[in-house]
């Protein structure tokens, strides 16, 4: 809800417009996605309980600066502030579950985080439609303070203080070195790159024309900002905000891409379907957001239910493959939506829609808890949804554009009389009052055919997605055990790398028992990090890490041994 472009202060309805804008480029987006990348530091700097409180703090405080503001500066400063906070919110939850529970619990419970995340963002809009329709567009900001203090006093309590007090040698640093670890030369950069790859993407095609000048300026210079930064990250190497050693791990960019694409496709539906039972079907606010029920509902059964399908099969490749899949193929189906469809067809649609976003969203949080040691977790997860969150922003701004040429053509096309720029700027629910009633049929055609033709995006984005969910490597989130057997010692399981974990674990294992004296004797690329008496080793080759309990490679090495 707090995420709605609100261009007055005032307290008319949203317009289509206001609608469209939901994620567009702002001061609040921007400083988000810094958010995002800038608390992966955070998260290894600080105590991650604290480091949480904190950014729940301050979104609660913009939020309340928000609900008060007297005018738009007041509403855009809150924002920020809110924007700032939020970076934190979401990559923090990920990280309280991966310190309480083993990997293999994880999916579960990541997967209940992923359908709380996903009914929030297809019914916040919807809620905040109803509000500022019915009471009040402040109660956006104002419903998040209760909500958010239940949330503080729960992890205030619950959540020990000291608990990962060992987590990363970089805690003891002191604030001169942990400032230098932030990559603030990365993080200047960045602000310029983000402001104009939106601009561009938000202005291109409807206020300016792709060939304009300024459009092409915006492309050209973040292109060339875009260039300085990974140069910048590079220089800093693991200083830097995204690392070039985690960029380098398939696990990562391959996810990066999957998320990309697959949550652009999900925030075009979720903010476009309810626009068309608004014109088409002429829902109010609060109608549209029962008649979007389906949706939310598939997307929240399936994510809880491939949690629990990951947690029992082990592998989660598969749901990300099996996503991309239902996902495209849903999409497709709502854009065969017409005037005259009945509700067999858009409650199908939207069951098949959400069941493929619902596989699929959350495993890269999961893949990236599998792959990566302790202490570049929080990194790798805030890069994934970094990219999730960006991937929303310009598959919404490309929709738009989409949306809004094709709803002029139709207009000039079939000779109706209204001029397409009060069209944009009523809301949906107001359509009738525009034209005359032998206009209102086509009127009608012309606004169903503009919105269909958005799902073709999110076709395009849920298939572009599985080429990052087919990269994705078939590791497992279960513990391996090894054979008592030197026989079966060597035997590859499904989907697991030739090497086997005893020549992977080995030098962690001696290092441990203390047969290897010095740690730097050995090659870098083993790295150990203990957990839930769990050795974690990571191999160059395979760019992934392999989890081995103790007690069962010790057996493993006697067996070899002998």
């Amino acid at each position: 809800m707090t995420g709605a472009k609100t261009n007055q202060v005032d307290q008319r309805p949203l317009s289509i417009t206001d609608l469209l804008h939901f994620i567009p480029y702002d001061l609040q987006q921007t400083f988000l996605f810094e958010a995002i990348l800038s608390y992966g530091k955070i998260y290894n700097l600080y105590p991650i309980k604290w480091v949480f409180l904190i950014a729940l703090a301050l979104f609660e405080i913009g939020s309340l600066i928000c609900g008060a503001a007297p005018s738009s500066v007041g509403l855009i400063m809150g924002r920020v502030v809110a924007g700032i906070g939020s970076g934190g919110l979401f990559a923090g939850a990920i990280l309280l579950v991966a310190e309480f529970k083993p990997l293999n619990e994880r999916a579960f419970y990541n997967g209940m985080l992923g359908a709380m995340y996903s009914v929030a963002s297809v019914a916040g809009p919807l809620m905040g439609g109803a509000f500022t329709e019915r009471v009040t567009w402040r109660l956006c900001f104002y419903i998040n303070l209760p909500l958010g203090v239940v949330t503080a006093v729960i992890v205030f309590l619950l959540v020990p203080n000291n608990y990962d007090s060992g987590r990363d040698s970089r805690r003891g640093l002191p604030l001169k070195k942990k400032l230098q670890e932030m990559d603030l030369y990365g993080l200047v950069v960045l602000v310029p790159t983000i402001i104009c790859i939106l601009l561009a993407t938000q202005w291109g095609g409807t206020k300016y024309s792709w060939g304009n000048a300024r459009i092409i300026a915006l492309f050209v210079v973040g292109f060339v900002l875009f260039v300085a930064f990974v140069v910048i990250e590079i220089w800093q190497g693991d200083r830097a905000i995204v690392p070039p050693s985690l960029v380098k791990r398939r696990t990562v960019w391959a996810c990066s891409i999957f998320s990309f694409c697959l949550f652009g496709s999900f925030l075009v539906v979720a903010y476009f379907l309810p626009l068309w039972f608004q014109a088409i079907k002429g829902d109010t606010a609060t109608e549209s957001g029962i008649h979007n029920l389906p949706s939310i509902l598939g997307t929240t059964i399936f994510s809880v239910a491939a949690g629990g399908m990951v947690f029992g099969l082990g592998y989660y490749t598969w749901a990300c493959i099996l996503g991309s899949v239902l996902a495209a193929v849903g999409a497709g189906l709502l854009s065969t939506l017409e005037v005259d469809s009945n509700a067999a067809k858009w409650i199908g649609y939207q069951v098949l829609y959400g069941a493929g976003c619902g596989f699929g969203l959350n495993q890269p949080l999961i893949a990236i808890q599998a792959a990566l040691p302790d202490f570049q977790k929080s990194e790798g997860t805030a890069v994934v949804i970094f990219m999730q969150t960006f991937g929303g922003t310009i598959a919404i701004a490309v929709a738009q554009n989409v949306f809004n040429n094709k709803l002029v053509s139709n207009i000039l096309a079939a000779g109706i009389p209204v001029d397409p720029a009060a069209l944009l700027s009523v809301g949906a629910t107001k359509l009738q009052g525009l034209v005359q009633p032998q206009f209102f049929g086509r009127l009608q055609l012309a606004y169903n055919d503009s919105i269909t033709q958005t799902f073709y995006v999110a076709v395009a984005t849920a298939g572009l997605s599985m080429a990052g969910s087919i990269l994705i490597p078939w590791l497992s989130v279960k513990q391996a055990v090894a054979p008592e057997d030197a026989e079966t010692a060597n035997t590859v399981m499904p989907f697991q790398h030739p090497s086997s974990d005893v020549d992977l674990a080995m030098p962690a294992i001696l290092r441990q028992s203390g047969e290897i004296a010095s740690e730097d004797s050995q090659s870098s690329d083993i790295e150990k990090v203990p957990r839930n008496n769990e050795v974690s080793t990571y191999d160059s080759q395979t760019s992934e890490v392999e989890k081995s309990s103790v007690g069962s490679t010790n057996r493993k090495v006697e067996s070899i041994r002998n």
